[in-house]
């Protein structure tokens, strides 16, 4: 573990995303632990990294922003706010600047700081998605970027054969939550109980939200037909609690409608499987031991790009790390309740579907494996790290 050296440092951090602020705020409380009060934190972030001392420069709030079309209406405060937090950067003069995932803002950042004074160092914690798609972003950051902290472990990999930043894996936050996935005698009863507890995550955001709840509720609407009974469960935020309640209505199957994180992991240690938007709740629920089908559907064009650029063969996380597509998922116009019911009906049955996903879920706590230092330990100790390499700007 890197030791502090005791000299004064200040850190610039930037997150924009809920996902990021919790990442920011792990990474604050570590390096407070190396430093003590001679750590100084500055920047932008949200409820967490307040929490941990951080005045941010402005609400994240105001950035968030989904699908092109929503971006190309915010464009003007969009690059307002890219042009405050970079002079806020420089004016800072920071020992170090840490930019926490939100590639399209932070990069932007970024590489305006670079530009205006290549002295100060720059981690870029959770790396794009260059495996995926836009591969050559990976070479452009090394321009720009000192250090990548991946939260993948196939990550390093990529971006040495792309030509990237260096890169180091730290692991993934869920690897510090598997307790809290990890069913106890009751739960695991509870799976195997009928009516089996179906999960339903449409997304965390209004417009996944307008686009997926229709076929959410038609599925249900489907198994009810064909005599598939059961308990669904429907975990959101609170802020869209109202909207999935109103979405649901007229569903003829009610959901159970939960808020908040606890009751979100409560579900998954009960739930015998699940339908969920693609992201990272398919890793999570990969590690509680939830088979599942996914599914995503976006505006036209947002599909239209996505088949001309994405390299990969699966959109799934859960697929990606094990190395292997054994997630069913749906895209766009496949997003129809004839496609999804058949599949589901065979991960809530004890068939060869079922078993393939659990043996393969089986393996991600070894390819997760960070040993014995949690995430924000391992990305405090390259922070520290690369602060050592680069000359003093002052």
């Amino acid at each position: 573990m890197a030791q502090a050296t005791g000299t004064p440092r200040k850190f610039f951090l930037i997150a924009t995303e809920s996902s990021g602020d919790h990442l920011g705020a792990a990474l604050m409380a570590e390096l407070r632990q190396r430093f003590g009060a001679d750590a100084q934190f500055v920047g932008i972030g949200g409820r967490e990294m307040e929490g941990e001392g951080l005045a941010t420069l402005f609400p994240i709030g105001d950035l968030a922003i989904v699908g092109l079309s929503a971006v190309a209406r915010q464009l003007p405060m969009l690059l307002r706010r890219i042009r405050e937090a970079t002079a806020a950067v420089l004016q800072a003069r920071p020992d170090i600047l840490v930019i926490i995932d939100s590639p399209d803002f932070t990069h932007r950042v970024a590489k305006r700081v670079r530009k205006a004074d290549p002295s100060i160092p720059i981690v870029d914690y959770v790396s794009p998605s260059v495996w995926a798609w836009r591969p050559g972003r990976a070479k452009a950051m090394a321009r720009y970027v000192d250090h990548v902290l991946a939260l993948l472990p196939f990550e390093p990999e990529e971006h040495r054969k792309l030509g990237g930043p260096a890169c180091t894996y730290v692991g993934h936050p869920l690897i510090e939550r598997l307790a809290t996935l990890c069913p106890d005698a009751q739960e695991t009863e509870r799976r195997q109980s009928p009516p089996p507890v179906l999960v339903l995550l449409p997304g965390s955001r209004r417009g996944e939200i307008r686009n997926h709840m229709a076929v959410f509720g038609e599925t249900l609407a489907a198994l009810k037909e064909r005599g598939v009974v059961v308990d669904a469960v429907l975990p959101t935020l609170p802020h869209l609690a109202d909207m999935v309640r109103e979405a649901a209505a007229q569903w003829p199957v009610a959901p159970r409608i939960v808020t908040g994180e606890a009751e979100k992991r409560a579900a998954f240690r009960s739930a015998r499987a699940a339908l969920a938007k693609s992201g990272t709740v398919t890793l999570e629920l990969a590690l509680a031991g939830v088979p599942m089908v996914t599914l995503y559907r976006g505006t036209a064009i947002e599909a239209w790009v996505a088949r001309r650029v994405v390299r990969v063969p699966s959109i799934i996380l859960a697929n990606l790390v094990i190395g292997e597509n054994v997630v069913p998922e749906f895209h766009q116009e496949e997003c129809t309740a004839a496609n999804l019911v058949p599949v589901l009906r065979d991960i809530l049955s004890d068939t060869a579907a079922r078993k393939r996903q659990l043996e393969a879920f089986a393996k991600l706590d070894k390819i997760m494996d960070t040993g014995a230092c949690s995430p924000s330990e391992i990305a405090a100790d390259v922070v520290i790290d690369v602060l050592g390499k680069r000359k003093p700007h002052r």
